[in-house]
């Protein structure tokens, strides 16, 4: 029987294309009329770039994305913190991507379509509830848009890959409410600016309180010698802010936010002009979810932002999403389409995203700016007269263990689908 898949994000479509490719049948529903390339930047690690290869799309991310090259961290005043590689410039077999998420969202949709047939990708289909039948699941679906019912449909498992704001968790943890703020907001955009530093590097600069994050996301330029710039400026407001908090997607007011980085004009990089050259910013609150004591419940279970939405620190949410997809599909494969196959997954999946989550919370490798920051709040000369070596590279190698993309333990690690499921990668 098919593998219902509630959700067309980066986690839903990296699952369809998983399960093909070990020829389980499964279709995704997606609750929107159109899936359309939305969104700004995001990176992929390079555990999570190893199962997209393992995909066979390793040529198509690159015509979408950058390699990245290394992340840096600077001071609110610019100064140099840290620098590390990433992907093969650290030693990684596989490379780290900087990406627009629309468009790698739209590369995983082309893919699917392809590899399972427009057919299998099912629009204006919002789960609204389901009910397991002897020997599967039979999931309903309406038309949000009209309230019409969208039909029934019968299958094996039922897969929620729908968000942070997840139909099937809020069937199961009615009382959970909505995602917790942490008084952050972030405002996004992407930009057409000049490279800065070395064409290929995602730098972090500031602290806890108001911080600045920017990166490639085209690898040519244009006409005009411009790459696509995406950044984010971030700001932990005052208690007495009063959030928007029924829009989270909303359009930016420069005003609201660009006189705070007005004089974070660097040498290297001109932080107010790539904000007001920006065409279209956009507001968003910082949100996750407490972690839950468990995802699975018979033949349906969570994966991505729907088990574990996270803080957008440390560049891993599509990419525990992808990490879920391939465990899950592994799963699958050795046990069957069945209720053990997905308790096995969570087993695995949850406890090492639990403690991710909790690390993002502690803001993962960008402690480094803060406590800059509270060291040296009116600058240094040199970052070891604030900040040891060590500490540096401590708190850099315990986000790498626990988000698990070590160098050496992942360039070692198998593939999670084992070798003989990947004939049908091509």
């Amino acid at each position: 029987m098919t593998v219902l898949i509630a959700g067309g994000g980066i986690g839903g479509l990296t699952l369809a294309l998983s399960l093909h490719q070990i020829g389980v049948p499964c279709r995704v529903f997606e609750s929107v009329s159109a899936l359309k390339p939305l969104g700004v930047g995001i990176n992929v690690l390079p555990h999570a770039v190893r199962e997209l290869i393992e995909l066979g799309l390793l040529d198509k991310l690159d015509s979408i994305g950058v390699r990245t090259k290394e992340l840096a961290f600077f001071s609110k005043y610019g100064k140099p913190i840290w620098s590390e590689p990433r992907g093969l410039e650290a030693g990684y077999k596989w490379p780290q991507f900087s990406v627009h998420r629309g468009e790698l969202q739209q590369l995983l949709l082309d893919a699917t379509i392809e590899r399972l047939g427009a057919g299998n990708v099912l629009t204006s289909h919002h789960l609204v509830d389901w009910t397991e039948t002897a020997d599967g699941i039979r999931a309903n679906f309406v038309d949000r848009a009209t309230g019409a019912s969208a039909g029934s449909y019968d299958g094996t498992l039922l897969i929620a890959a729908d968000g942070i704001h997840s139909a099937v968790r809020e069937k199961l943890y009615p009382e959970e409410g909505p995602p917790l703020w942490n008084g952050r907001i972030l405002w996004r955009g992407v930009t057409e600016a000049d490279a800065f530093l070395s064409g290929r590097t995602m730098i972090m600069a500031g602290h806890e309180i108001l911080k600045f994050v920017c990166y490639p996301i085209s690898r040519e330029p244009d006409a005009r010698g411009k790459h696509r710039i995406n950044w984010v400026a971030e700001r932990h407001m005052p208690p007495t802010y009063q959030w928007r908090r029924e829009d989270y997607n909303r359009t930016a007011r420069l005003d609201e936010f660009l006189p705070w980085f007005e004089s974070w004009s660097f040498d290297w990089l001109d932080v107010p002009a790539l904000i007001r050259d920006c065409p279209h910013a956009y507001e968003y609150p910082l949100v996750d979810r407490d972690p839950i004591d468990r995802w699975t419940f018979g033949r349906v279970t969570l994966i991505g932002d729907a088990a574990h939405p996270m803080y957008p620190i440390g560049s891993n949410g599509a990419s525990q999403a992808i990490l879920d997809a391939r465990v899950l599909t592994r799963e699958i494969l050795a046990q069957g389409a069945i209720p053990a196959a997905l308790a096995a997954y969570e087993a695995e999946r949850r406890p090492a995203t639990t403690a991710l989550v909790e690390l993002n919370r502690r803001n993962g490798p960008e402690q480094v700016m803060q406590l800059v920051e509270e060291r040296a709040p009116d600058g240094f000369d040199v970052v070891t007269d604030v900040l040891s070596r060590q500490e540096l590279e401590d708190i850099a190698a315990n986000y790498k263990r626990v988000a698990g993309f070590q160098v050496e333990a992942l360039n070692a690690k198998p593939p999670i689908v084992g070798v003989a499921a990947r004939s049908g990668a091509a």
